[in-house]
C-alpha cells in the first residue's frame, strides 16, 4: 500500500514531460486546481507560473535550474526503476480524480506505458488522460456515459475481456475483445445514454476531448 504524498479534496492535475498545450493546462487547472508534476513535467508548470504542490518521480529529468525554481519541500524522489514517473506519481496521489497531461502526443513507448499503468491500477482515484483530441481512461466494470449521437467512442482492450453495451452503433455483446484479436476502435454513440459493462478490468475507453465533463460525471459524479 503506497502512502499518499498528495492528499486533496479537489481534483489533481498531474503533468508529465510530454507535449502540453497552455489551453489544456488552463482547462485542467479549472477542473482540478491542485498541480502535481511527474518528474520533468515540472517544467511545464514552472513556465506557466503554476507552483506544483509536489514533484514525484526518479528525478532523472529534473534540471538544476528547475530544482532551484521549485518551492522548498515539494520534491519527492521515488528511486525504484520498475515503473514510470507517471505511475510513481499517480500511485502517491489521493484525490477525487486526476487529470493527466503530457502523457499523450509524444513518444509512443511512453504512451503505451501510461496505458499499461492505467489498467493495472487497483484502488485509487479515476485518472483521465487529456490529449489534443482525446480523453482516455480505464473503464470500470459498469459505466454510463451521457454523449451525443455521432460521438466517436473507441474501446481498446489491453487483455482478453468481454462486455455488453447499450447505445452503440456496433454492440459488443457476445464478443471477446483482445489486443491480439478483435478490438473496438471507431465505434459510435447512437443514443444520448451509452452504457458499458465489462467482466473485468483491462479496457481503455477513448472519447473526444470535448466530452471530458461527461467522463468526469460518469467516473466521479456531478
Amino acid at each position: 500500500m503506497n502512502q499518499p504524498i498528495v492528499e486533496s479534496l479537489q481534483g489533481v492535475t498531474l503533468v508529465a514531460g510530454g507535449p502540453v498545450r497552455r489551453r489544456d493546462l488552463a482547462l485542467a487547472m479549472r477542473l482540478a486546481p491542485v498541480a502535481v508534476a511527474a518528474d520533468g513535467g515540472a517544467a511545464h508548470l514552472l513556465r506557466a507560473g503554476i507552483p506544483p504542490v509536489a514533484v514525484i518521480g526518479d528525478m532523472d529529468s529534473l534540471s538544476d535550474d528547475m530544482r532551484r525554481a521549485l518551492p522548498a519541500g515539494v520534491i519527492h524522489p521515488v528511486a525504484e526503476q520498475e515503473t514510470t514517473d507517471f505511475d510513481k506519481a499517480l500511485r502517491h496521489v489521493a484525490a477525487p480524480f486526476v487529470l493527466a497531461l503530457g502523457v499523450l502526443g509524444g513518444r509512443l513507448d511512453h504512451e503505451l506505458a501510461v496505458l499499461s499503468a492505467l489498467v493495472q491500477r487497483g484502488a485509487g482515484p479515476p485518472c483521465i488522460l487529456l490529449g489534443e483530441r482525446d480523453a482516455v481512461f480505464a473503464a470500470p466494470r459498469d459505466l454510463t456515459l451521457r454523449l451525443a449521437p455521432g460521438d466517436r467512442l473507441s474501446l481498446f482492450p489491453l487483455t482478453r475481456i468481454e462486455g455488453r453495451s447499450e447505445g452503440l452503433r456496433w454492440p459488443i455483446d457476445g464478443l471477446t475483445l483482445a489486443p491480439d484479436g478483435r478490438i473496438g476502435t471507431s465505434n459510435e454513440a447512437i443514443a444520448r445514454r451509452v452504457r458499458l459493462e465489462f467482466d473485468g478490468p483491462g479496457m481503455v475507453v477513448i472519447l473526444p476531448r470535448k466530452r471530458l465533463r461527461s467522463v468526469l460525471a460518469a467516473l466521479v459524479g456531478p
